[in-house]
């Protein structure tokens, strides 16, 4: 399970116009590259995404997917990088891969937006993955947005590029656990998520907070997570509010100060009094 390292930036330079001045300038670029993955021996996805945390990465795809369940479910994880060919592959223990076999014939799940399906279709479709997550834990208001205000601590690829997402997953103590940075949202959850699910830790974790808006696709793979609470500084789309609703989670973002709690508000803590400014439409 070795892993080659591989830049997560590059350096560039760029002309700078402003005031009526034209500056040479430097600026770290984000690298993205595609990752293709193999399960089972066959082709299953590619995706778009920065260097790095290659066995994590595939450990949570897979876990969103409904490839895997537990660790024990993963045989080995293996990185290529020879020919510039960026191909990681995951074997399943043979039990594993009979009980995913409807899976792995089907290719590309509905975490990959999808066209020519609706909203009802794709919830339809994810729920055969999903099952309601757990309600064991009250988060308090100040422990959440203590969390939010922790996160450009773990945003070192933004700071150089200003062009990376990132996830933290926290325990029900409001620790963390677990972080990744990606150019992708959804890939900065995965590889979280795997980091903690390769240490068989899922049981422990309960809520993510995340540097972007919420789409389906992250209430999906938070679900297949277990988490309680999916956190992000963006307002989630709508599908993505009757996702998390469905699969008992709380979803909410952060912005400006306030929480606003969209679905699974008997998780947060009302014990503490607070005073909200107005809600800004824009």
């Amino acid at each position: 399970m070795n892993e080659i390292a591989q830049p997560t930036h590059v350096m560039a330079t760029y002309a700078e116009y402003a005031e009526n001045r034209r500056k040479e300038r430097s600026q770290a670029l984000i690298t993205e590259e595609p990752l293709s993955i193999r399960v089972a021996g066959s082709p299953y996805s590619v995706v778009m995404r920065t260097p790095g945390d290659e066995n994590a990465h595939v450990a949570g795809f897979c876990l969103a997917e409904g490839l895997v369940d537990h660790p024990e479910d993963i045989v080995t994880i293996s990185f290529c990088t020879e020919d510039q060919t960026n191909v990681a592959t995951l074997t399943l223990t043979e039990e594993r891969r009979i009980q995913a076999a409807g899976l792995l014939e089907r290719k590309g799940f509905v975490s990959q937006t999808s066209c020519g399906i609706c909203g009802k279709e794709v919830i339809e479709d994810i729920a055969r993955v999903l099952v309601p997550v757990k309600a064991a834990t009250v988060f308090p208001v100040s422990r959440i947005m203590a969390g939010v205000e922790q996160l450009p601590d773990y945003q070192p690829l933004y700071r150089k590029s200003r062009s990376s997402h990132a996830a933290v997953i926290f325990n029900h103590s409001m620790e963390p656990m677990a972080a990744a940075e990606d150019v992708g949202r959804h890939n900065a959850l995965d590889k979280a998520i795997g980091k903690v699910f390769m240490l068989n830790q899922m049981k422990n974790a309960c809520l993510a907070i995340m540097s972007s808006r919420l789409s389906y696709e992250l209430v999906q793979k938070a679900g297949r997570a277990g988490l309680e609470m999916l956190v992000g500084i963006s307002r989630p789309t709508a599908l993505a509010v009757d996702l998390a609703r469905s699969v008992n989670m709380t979803l909410a973002c952060a912005k400006d100060g306030r929480l606003m709690v969209f679905c699974g508000d008997h998780r947060i803590g009302h014990a503490e009094s607070l005073e909200f400014p107005a809600e800004n439409p824009k």
